[in-house]
């Protein structure tokens, strides 16, 4: 849902001069309850002067009879080409001043849970600055003992899908930093079939291997060098031996 223009402005005039309940008007201007009941209360934005959202072309008074009519009916803002991108304007996420001690718990959560995020990454998601993610991160930090890790989306402070696609993010660029393997790294990492596939690497052969070719060598027939062959004599020279020392 768009917020109207200049949206703070927009609730302090809902809260001075409707019967709106709090919850519709943060509804109505993105804000949180608290937020609204604190500027009831004179604690938040103190000074500003109310903007008015019927005689600025944003809401009409029918939308705001109903909400006063019916405490659960949601307030639907008129197309206002002024207000188009106000949301996305630069800057620090806003943390309402009742969450603005949860800030340091949940930094620590996500340096601790996360610690592929960034400095800048955790700024945003939280808003906060980073010196203060500096100081958590190096334990610096003057309440650092008292410090307990909080899910910032449990505490309020960040959407579950903005955290997601943060942590998303930092992943795909630590894998996009990564070394490229060399080819004899790829080889380890193939499946079975294709390693089969491949042909063999040249490589020198082992002490073994040489030592079972030197064995081969010396146990062929006719090497006098092995006591075996050197006993086994062929046949029939016995007698031309006798036949010799007759003569």
């Amino acid at each position: 849902m768009n917020k109207p223009l200049m949206a703070k402005a927009t609730a302090v005039w809902l809260v001075d001069n409707t019967t709106l309940s709090f919850q519709q008007i943060a509804d109505f201007c993105g804000m949180h309850e608290l937020e609204v009941q604190g500027i009831a209360d004179g604690d938040v934005a103190t000074g500003v002067k109310g903007f008015d959202p019927v005689g600025n072309n944003q809401l009409d008074t029918v939308e705001i009879d109903r909400g006063q009519a019916d405490p659960v009916y949601r307030m639907k803002l008129k197309f206002y080409a002024a207000a188009v991108g106000e949301e996305k304007r630069r800057g620090p996420r806003y943390t309402p001043l009742s969450k603005r001690q949860d800030r340091p718990a949940a930094i620590l959560w996500l340096v601790k849970f996360h610690p592929e995020l960034s400095d800048g990454q955790v700024g945003k998601l939280v808003g906060t600055t980073k010196p203060t993610i500096l100081a958590i991160r190096e334990r610096t930090h003057w309440n650092i003992s008292q410090i307990t890790p909080i899910d910032p989306v449990a505490l309020g402070l960040c959407k579950q899908t903005e955290l997601d696609a943060a942590v998303q993010a930092a992943a795909r660029k630590k894998a996009g930093d990564t070394v490229v393997m060399s080819d004899d790294d790829r080889r380890k990492l193939v499946s079975t079939q294709q390693s089969l596939s491949m042909p063999d690497a040249p490589r020198t052969p082992s002490g073994l291997e040489r030592f079972a070719h030197d064995e081969d060598e010396k146990s062929k027939p006719g090497d006098f060098s092995n006591a075996d062959s050197f006993f086994n004599l062929p046949e029939g020279n016995d007698d031309e031996d006798d036949d010799d020392h007759k003569r």
